[in-house]
């Protein structure tokens, strides 16, 4: 990570932008019901990664994120 980056940027492929959101998830196959795993989105990419997760039914909450 580049000394300038945010230490918390958004997990979609290629942004640099600072995380605003959490998305909760766990993939049901491989993981116990209370496990959570988390992919920090911007703004603009809150909708896109929720929806990418939901339609695999792996999201489980959306968390405002401050880090």
């Amino acid at each position: 990570m580049l000394a300038d980056a945010p230490s918390s940027v958004c997990s979609a492929k290629g942004c640099g932008a600072p995380a605003r959101w959490a998305l909760l998830w766990n993939n049901p196959k491989i993981h116990t019901p209370d496990r959570r795993k988390t992919w920090l989105a911007c703004d603009e990419h809150k909708d896109s990664l929720s929806d990418f997760l939901d339609r695999r039914s792996f999201l489980r909450e959306v968390e405002p994120f401050s880090g």
